[in-house]
């Protein structure tokens, strides 16, 4: 058999379904051609092949390169200042109905070039790849005008093509209202839905469609408008749902077939069961919970009972979550959500390439998958999930290309 790449002498975490745990396999070998694994198992068992890389590991740990399911990597501007002002009480709603938070960040997006929005977004992008990460969502939302959401990405696309990282691109239109639309919200919705989603998709540039279901951002009605155009240019949902309040907007994305809701903080019951039954993934930010000072968590032991698939991501935006680790979100669910470090690793791997509808190509270490692969300097899977701030990444491979 020829191959591509030969990665020997190493622990596997393949995170398969229904293995249980983390999937290990000690003393593992893994082979990868054309982008993809061809084989992996036991060292002992590895068929006679001929490869053009071989890479001995030295014991240490391979998992799925891990993926970022839920960020806001490209803004202009910097919120430290609001940072300072919530430190010193004011409340997230309070600083957006002042016209900062959200709107400070699109004045920001709307003045920078494309240029200037891809150098700073790549710097932000280090850091999640030094934390094995080799797949991103990146969001829209900061430009709020045709012009500055076809500009975000455009940004992304190229991120994309040169960042070396996977992409996948979604547009988040209803995320504020535009200053130039405060008297009359509808007629930014009208603008949303029916002249920029149909323009950036006509230019290749959406994978999926996103909103903010909040009394302080859009309503159910208004998101229904949105995600019936999605569905009508064949584009899959997905939520920023019930973080700040019950807004009904688990049973909203459920109601949707949306691949995530994110946040969930106050997702009722009858949500999570409605999510259930859609398979709506449950996507949750830990970094947000941490820097808005939250008390009341996402409803864990619900979505465990109801087995709702459970991803993690760094929510990295300029407001509410300047997190740029992945495995910093991981120790971050586990200390503050209570998840244990099984489920933490599988919601960066495995389920959080169901959030982005993308399971059946990436997330575990099997044949036919993608070959992102990442390599640890750790003794066992659990401390991807110990150390706060240690580098512990060796290596990470994309399509089998070191990167």
């Amino acid at each position: 058999m020829k191959i591509d790449l030969l990665l020997t002498d190493c622990h596997a975490a393949t995170l398969s379904e229904g293995e249980g745990g983390y999937g290990v396999i000690e003393d593992a070998a893994v082979a990868a051609a054309d982008g993809r694994i061809v084989w992996i198992g036991h060292r002992a068992d590895l068929p006679t092949v001929s490869a053009r890389r071989t890479e001995r590991l030295d014991g240490r740990w391979i998992t799925p390169g891990l993926i970022d399911c839920h960020t806001h990597l490209i803004f202009g501007g910097d919120r430290s200042a609001e940072f300072e002002q919530r430190l010193g009480g004011a409340t997230y709603e309070a600083i957006a109905r002042a016209g900062g938070g959200i709107l400070s960040s699109v004045r920001a997006t709307r003045a920078a070039s494309e240029a200037e929005l891809f150098a700073s977004a790549m710097e932000r992008l280090e850091g999640l790849k030094a934390t094995g990460v080799t797949t991103v969502e990146i969001k829209s939302g900061y430009g709020l005008d045709r012009d500055s959401e076809l500009k975000m990405l455009r940004v992304a696309r190229r991120i994309g093509r040169e960042g070396g990282v996977r992409v996948r691109t979604t547009y988040l239109g209803l995320h504020a209202t535009p200053p130039e639309h405060r008297a009359n919200p509808e007629a930014y919705v009208d603008e949303a839905v029916e002249d920029i989603l149909p323009a950036a998709h006509a230019e290749g540039l959406v994978d999926a469609v996103d909103a903010y279901c909040e009394p302080i951002a859009f309503s159910p009605d208004q998101v229904s408008r949105l995600f019936d155009k999605a569905r009508g240019l064949g584009l899959p949902v997905k939520l920023h749902a019930d973080q700040l309040s019950d807004s009904g907007g688990a049973a909203l994305a459920a109601r949707y077939g949306a691949l995530s809701a994110d946040h969930i903080e106050y997702a009722t019951q009858a949500g999570v069961a409605a999510m259930a039954q859609a398979g709506v993934v449950a996507v949750l930010l830990p970094g947000a919970f941490l820097m808005l000072r939250e008390t009341r968590i996402p409803p864990i032991d619900a979505l465990r009972r109801h087995g709702v698939r459970m991803a993690v991501a760094t929510d990295c935006n300029p407001g509410t979550s300047p997190l740029a680790s992945m495995t910093a979100a991981m120790n971050l669910a586990c200390v503050q959500f209570r998840l244990t470090p099984q489920e933490s690793l599988a919601a960066a791997t495995r389920e959080a390439a169901h959030a982005l509808g993308l399971g059946a190509d990436l997330g575990r270490l099997e044949v036919g998958l993608r070959a992102d692969l990442a390599a640890w300097d750790i003794q066992n899977p659990a401390e991807l999930a110990y150390w706060l701030g240690k580098p512990v990444l060796h290596a990470r491979w994309l399509d089998g290309v070191r990167s």
